[in-house]
């Protein structure tokens, strides 16, 4: 009866330790789980929202894997992103913090926002008044915000919120995006970085 029962508990740790194994090896190569943390992609992904990202469709970084050991630099079997992806990023500023974004801006772009509507290129992104959005803040209150619909050059559709007309973000500078890097915007333009 002991025999039987060690081997019980053996069997169980084994089964354990591929499990962890397994889950580390498609943690790693295929997907990773996310809970959305901020309301900078409302009203595309919600706090709270749990999600599941490919780790494979623009290639592997050094952040692909658990700690981001530099092993290599740069990216591997690498793919472009293509404007309108939604993509989970690191800053090079901040290489702990997973941020969560449009892809707005390629190589070269010109990006500006004029009078709330965004330019790329010189060319106002059409933009297009939808139903209001019942926007819930954190404190439990309800209230109604002006929500648009926006088509990239790219015929890319989804929808953005303006929470404060004519806000301090609703005019900016023109910025070019520089060789090598991505300009990214979160859908909830008043409360995104």
């Amino acid at each position: 009866m002991a025999s039987k029962s060690k081997g019980g508990i053996g069997e169980t740790i084994k089964t354990v330790v591929y499990a962890v194994l397994i889950a580390l090896v498609i943690r790693t190569v295929a997907f990773e789980p996310f809970n959305i943390p901020s309301r900078s992609m409302v009203p595309t992904l919600l706090v709270g929202d749990f999600l599941f990202v490919s780790k494979f469709s623009y290639g592997y970084s050094k952040h692909s894997l658990p700690f981001s050991p530099n092993l290599f630099s740069g990216r591997i079997l690498s793919s472009d992103p293509e404007r309108g992806d939604i993509i989970v990023f690191k800053t090079p500023r901040d290489n702990d913090t997973d941020f969560i974004k449009r892809l707005i801006g390629l190589p070269g772009d010109r990006i500006q926002m004029r009078q709330g509507v965004l330019h790329i290129n010189d060319t106002p992104v059409i933009r297009k008044r939808v139903e209001d959005f019942a926007y819930h803040d954190e404190y439990g209150r309800t209230s109604f915000v002006s929500q648009f619909e926006e088509t990239l050059p790219n015929g890319r559709t989804f929808r953005t919120l303006d929470l404060t007309p004519r806000g301090q973000d609703d005019n900016t500078q023109a910025y070019t995006v520089p060789p090598g890097h991505l300009f990214m915007m979160g859908d909830n333009r008043d409360h995104s970085s």
